[in-house]
């Protein structure tokens, strides 16, 4: 009779803790335990999540005063600005700081930027700094001590190679926005105000300004809002909501 050729036995390969995996390696196929690996699944479900981090349903559950103040706001009800600015003071009346009145726009397309001086807005303040030679050495060794760099365009030439650092940092003089000037201490001055740069996301039209403080007064919070809204065109935008630093959205018309 004939000897038959005994088969290979298979190989079990232990899994990373998530059932054992048995390969038949003349077949190159895996089979993984089922049984096991659903005991392994329930255990990451029942594990308790941190209260930092956790989340239903894919999102992030907030606390017992956020839910409060999102209450107050109707979902889905859209508020022309004055009444919304009103409703941002009385959700956060009981803030211990004095928060930041924020606007988030959505536009019509990406790449969309300007300048805009607001009537009662102090921004952050800003280090302005004017090109020279030894500002440019201090750029070359990395060293980056200004928020704007201002030149004339006789600064140029000396500029341009400085672009690779200068760049990534949007620090870049350009004459669209002004930082490129004949007169560069004549700019500083208007760099040194209120003025409010706005742009849209690299990739997505999105605009995000801070226009104001909450403890203003809501005629001053207005007459920010409407000079911004001026400068980038009503019928640029599609989609508009203000918020506080701390407080959800609330949508706003221009109706």
């Amino acid at each position: 009779m004939p000897k038959t050729k005994k088969e290979k036995p298979e190989k079990k390969v232990k899994s990373s803790g998530k059932g054992e995996k048995v390969a038949d390696m003349t077949e190159g196929t895996v089979i993984i335990n089922e049984e096991e690996l659903a005991k392994e699944l329930a255990k990451e479900v029942k594990a308790p999540a941190s209260p930092k981090t956790a989340s239903r349903g894919g999102q992030k559950v907030r606390g017992k005063k956020y839910q409060a103040v999102k209450n107050q706001i109707k979902q889905n009800t859209i508020l022309k600005p004055a009444d919304a600015f009103e409703l941002l003071k009385k959700i956060t009346a009981e803030s211990k700081f004095n928060q930041t009145v924020e606007v988030h726009l959505n536009v019509l397309t990406k790449g969309l930027s300007g300048e805009v001086n607001l009537p009662h807005y102090k921004g952050k303040e800003r280090k302005i700094a004017v090109f020279n030679d030894s500002l440019a050495a201090e750029i070359k060794s990395g060293k980056i001590s200004f928020d704007v760099l201002l030149a004339t365009p006789a600064d140029m030439p000396k500029i341009l190679p400085l672009a690779k650092i200068l760049g990534p940092k949007g620090l870049m003089p350009n004459p669209k926005n002004g930082t490129i000037s004949p007169d560069p201490k004549k700019a500083m001055e208007k760099f040194s105000g209120g003025a409010l740069f706005f742009k849209t996301e690299k990739d997505f039209p999105l605009i995000h300004v801070a226009i104001g403080k909450i403890k203003q007064p809501n005629e001053e919070l207005m007459a920010n809002f409407e000079t911004f809204i001026k400068a980038v065109n009503p019928k640029n935008i599609t989609k508009a909501v203000v918020k506080s630093t701390m407080s959800p959205a609330i949508k706003i018309t221009f109706l």
